[in-house]
């Protein structure tokens, strides 16, 4: 008998997909795909020509002169939000480094003392690129389960997050754990990575493998929310990163996260005999703050023990 081969992510060729093609064969049967690979993987890779090699080159350039930067200045980074500003130096992964970004030219006079324009333009750029592909995915989502009627409720749910991140090779007797396994807790992430690989996703059968990222690729990944708003129908996908090369590794991920106050309800029509209602609506808001709490921050059933009809499926 032959070795199994190795598990990877679905990919899915989204170059020929816009907001003008919708109804297409071409959207249709991209369509298919992503509802398929939500359903099983909770992720997919997607390869789309939105960003050139030049954009992304000089992307990953200037993430390593923003993290280049001195201690003192990243954490200058700071909001009231939770997770929004900059994370860096925490005991459990202490090779991570993260910085929020929700408006560039204000991050950019933050950072550097006289602002820096070439950084500023890129982040807004590649963002909108992704924002595009976020809301292809979404509105193929709603289209896949009847429910077009909530496409601008939906779509107004949420505001976006540009996250970058660094990753260290972890030095003698550190752990390589870049990133502790877990599902986002937003709609949907968007992410993609210089040539250092490192993400690693978790099957339903709970086998872990890698995800290797070509330069005009990234992944796409739903978080819990939108488990929770589709009712179960899609798979939220566990991750996490482990480093094991000698290179830094540098990401940048789009969040689309649902606003501070809004309710993730499910809508009525996904719910009935075979698909009973899996979460009661609940205020993002007031989940994330409980999710964060120490107890419940490193635990997969977070969601569930918030506002879950029931824990017998857990």
């Amino acid at each position: 008998m032959g070795s199994q081969a190795p598990l990877r992510l679905p990919t899915i060729d989204f170059s020929k997909i816009n907001k003008h093609n919708r109804g297409t064969l071409v959207w249709d049967s991209t369509k298919a795909q992503v509802f398929k690979a939500l359903q099983e993987f909770g992720c997919f890779e997607a390869f789309f020509n939105g960003i050139s090699l030049d954009l992304r080159k000089s992307l990953f350039s200037s993430l390593k002169q923003l993290f280049d930067l001195p201690l003192e200045t990243k954490v200058r980074n700071l909001t009231d939000k939770l997770y929004n500003g900059y994370i860096g130096q925490a005991k459990e992964v202490p090779i991570f480094e993260s910085l929020g970004i929700e408006e560039p030219e204000s991050f950019a006079n933050l950072m550097w003392p006289h602002g820096n324009s070439e950084f500023s333009n890129t982040i807004q750029v590649y963002s909108e690129k992704l924002k595009e592909l976020d809301e292809a995915v979404r509105t193929m989502v709603l289209e896949s389960l009847n429910l077009e009627k909530y496409m601008d409720e939906h779509m107004e749910l949420t505001s976006y997050l540009v996250r970058v991140m660094k990753y260290r090779p972890p030095m003698k007797d550190e752990s390589n754990m870049g990133l502790l396994s877990h599902a986002d807790k937003n709609i949907l992430t968007i992410l993609q990575s210089n040539e250092v690989e490192g993400l690693e996703v978790q099957n339903k059968d709970g086998e872990w493998f890698e995800v290797k990222f070509s330069a005009n690729s990234c992944v796409v990944m739903i978080g819990e929310a939108f488990k929770a708003w589709t009712n179960r129908r899609l798979h939220a996908a566990t991750h996490r990163v482990v480093m094991n090369g000698e290179k830094d590794r540098f990401s940048i991920g789009l969040f689309s996260v649902p606003k501070w106050d809004r309710i993730i309800k499910a809508p009525e029509e996904l719910v009935d005999e075979e698909h009973p209602l899996f979460f009661k609506p609940f205020d993002y808001g007031e989940f994330f703050k409980f999710f964060t709490r120490e107890e419940n921050i490193n635990d997969k059933f977070a969601l569930e023990k918030y506002c879950g009809v029931s824990t017998e499926n857990l």
